[in-house]
């Protein structure tokens, strides 16, 4: 759509007054609008809407319109050939520290989809490089112009006025209470997709703060859902996109660390831009873009619909399974694999120890068939040592060589920043780590049997399903009898019969345990969430803000006591994740008795301190014998 602005500071959230003192309107189009914002200000589709949230809201149906066609301008975009070069150019500046690598053979098919199909790329949000990487990676590829969906955060001038006529639709992130602009917002996004543009935002629709993909957000997919339906636009694809980077900017990681541990976002501005683009010029490696199956809409919905599901369902169906598939296509990168090496050991480390370290995970990614960003040799000792360079230069790593050797350690404070980099590879481990609590779990019961083995598995995916993607149960319980086939060294089906023995011989026998690393900061965040709901008064009210303020503060004493065993674990997006779990257990419900919800609670935090057990016997299996313990015995707290 074209741009209706021109180039003056905007206040695109700013309510219309209504009252005497303002001139009446009526919405209708202006003489200055741009055509597609003038078809779309007449269109019925958007006077039936607006009249009926003006109905539901008991407001003035004209009042209403011109409220909701002021949002429409101010969100209308284009595609102007000479900002459009001016932009690339731009987004060439502001990578420059970085190459960016995509498969040649990806695009070309891309652009051959794109010959007759609607192109939705959802992605991942790593860094606000995203969009100087992937829409101009994609026009210099020859795929038609994407119309992007980015948050009003970065709509000021002039970045924004550029971004708008680069086809950038500023979008308000919480809406929840604003009617009228969801409503403006769902009329432009449906009339995008009716005209078959292509699409891209983040599914997270925010930058991840810990380094692995956030839960997604609804609210635009919904919209996109809805006009491919209402069309019945069999041709449109959604595309999932993996972007990774093998570092970030030294400032933004470090902001997001800062950021993690509950200090405050603070609003970009145009000083704001021109510091972050000075401190760009440094070279940090490689962004790598991956796209994964695409995913025809119409066709998934449809084939939902006849399971039974209702709108609602069938687009958190359909979220959840782009996650997955970005997930599936995110690569590992040498800096994620060093970082799990330096983290899991938590020491200084010589570059053979290092190679040592990782060495089991470059087996393990073979093994699974799971990709390397960039092809790159992870057993190839100039690669890890050129990894470990560059991780010194940004002070992630430390560097002592005035001993006989040489040796690399986590930096000061960097702990939470090298997770970051970690997690970017956590979600290929996780059904790893729970096979590994799932065996233990038997190991530990000798009259247990494979059921035993299962119920496990499935008690940590409950636990987790907030904070990881999983497949569906059927196809989960596929993907972790491989991850057992791997650790047996021979294939196993859910339908075979494992004993105690087994359990113990394939867990004490494996050169990776990754459970510690993958499971622990989580399980030691949700327990920080657990005590302090145990010492909250079933009748308090709750503040979420306050509570997790409680949570920082005991989290940065257990932190201190030993209690919890990475800084990573102070942290407020874990915390949230955590509450998210807890209300889904009914641990926030006031309308029980108090001895009912104090009773749940209790339950919740001793589950979380058996699994927290489970963990640390496996972090000990290459120091010591598993001992002779079952879990279920563990003492009850105080």
């Amino acid at each position: 759509m074209p741009s209706a602005h021109d180039g003056r500071p905007q206040a695109p959230w700013r309510r219309w007054p209504i009252g005497p003192h303002r001139p009446a309107e009526d919405g209708a189009p202006r003489p200055g609008d741009p055509p597609d914002v003038a078809a779309l200000l007449q269109s019925q589709a958007f006077l039936d809407a607006t009249d009926a949230v003006a109905d539901r809201l008991g407001h003035e149906r004209l009042r209403v319109r011109a409220e909701a066609a002021g949002y429409v301008r101010e969100m209308a975009a284009s595609h102007n050939p000479v900002v459009l070069g001016t932009w690339h150019r731009i987004a060439a500046w502001l990578v420059r520290g970085y190459e960016i690598v995509t498969d040649p053979a990806s695009l070309t098919k891309l652009r051959e989809l794109d010959r007759h199909n609607t192109l939705i790329f959802l992605t991942s949000h790593r860094s606000y490089l995203d969009e100087f990487a992937l829409p101009p990676r994609l026009a210099q590829a020859g795929l038609s112009p994407c119309f992007g969906m980015a948050g009003a955060n970065l709509d000021f001038f002039p970045l924004g006025t550029l971004a708008r006529r680069n086809g950038i639709v500023h979008v308000r992130r919480a809406s929840g209470d604003a009617p009228v602009y969801r409503t403006a917002l769902r009329a432009v996004v449906g009339r995008l997709v009716s005209q078959g543009n292509n699409l891209v935002w983040s599914i997270e629709g925010g930058r991840t703060r810990t380094g692995k993909l956030r839960p997604p957000r609804f609210g635009l997919l919904r919209y996109v859902t809805d006009a491919i339906e209402s069309v019945a636009a069999a041709d449109a694809l959604i595309v999932p996109v993996s972007i990774i980077y093998d570092q970030l900017p030294l400032h933004e990681v470090d902001l997001m660390a800062r950021e993690a541990r509950g200090i405050r976002k603070q609003p970009e501005d145009l000083k704001w831009l021109a510091a972050y683009a000075r401190r760009l010029q440094t070279p940090l490696g490689r962004i790598y873009l991956d796209f994964g199956a695409p995913i025809p809409v119409y066709e998934r919905m449809t084939a939902l619909h006849e399971e039974g599901l209702d709108d609602r369902q069938i687009v958190e169906r359909l979220a959840l399974d782009i996650c997955h598939r970005i997930n599936r296509t995110t690569p590992v990168s040498a800096t994620a694999a060093v970082c799990v090496a330096m983290l899991g050991q938590d020491k200084a480390l010589t570059l053979t120890e290092v190679c040592d370290t990782v060495e089991p995970l470059a087996d393990y990614l073979h093994a699974r068939g799971w990709a390397v960003a960039g092809n790159t040799d992870l057993t190839d000792r100039a690669t890890v040592f050129r990894t470990l360079r560059s991780l010194e230069e940004s002070g992630v790593l430390r560097c002592y060589s005035d001993g006989p050797q040489t040796v690399w350690g986590i930096g000061d404070d960097q702990h939470l920043i090298a997770a970051v980099y970690r997690n970017s590879a956590v979600h290929v481990l996780v059904v790893r780590a729970i096979a590994e609590i799932a065996l233990l779990t038997l190991a530990q019961t000798p009259t247990g049997d494979t059921s035993t083995a299962w119920h496990s598995a499935l008690a940590v995916r409950e636990m987790l399903k907030f904070d990881y993607f999983f497949a569906a149960r059927a196809e989960f319980a596929q993907e972790l009898w491989n991850e057992v086939s791997l650790m047996a060294g021979a294939a196993q089906q859910p339908t075979d019969q494992v004993s105690a023995t087994q359990a113990h011989r394939w867990l004490t026998g494996s050169s990776l345990i990754v459970a510690p690393l993958v499971l622990r900061p989580y399980v030691d965040a949700y327990r920080v969430v657990a005590q302090q709901l145990l010492v909250s008064a079933p009748d308090d009210t709750w503040e979420e803000e306050r509570f997790l303020g409680a949570c920082l503060r005991l989290a940065r004493q257990w932190s201190l006591q030993r209690r919890i065993a990475s800084e990573e674990s102070i942290s407020g997006e874990m915390f949230g994740t955590a509450i998210k779990l807890a209300a889904h257990r009914g641990l926030l419900d006031t309308a029980v008795s108090a001895e009912e919800l104090t009773a749940r609670r209790q339950e919740f935090a001793e589950e979380l301190d058996r699994l927290h057990d489970a963990i640390t016997v496996l972090a000990g299996i290459g120091d010591t014998a598993l001992p002779e313990y079952a879990l279920a015995d563990r003492p009850t707290r105080p």
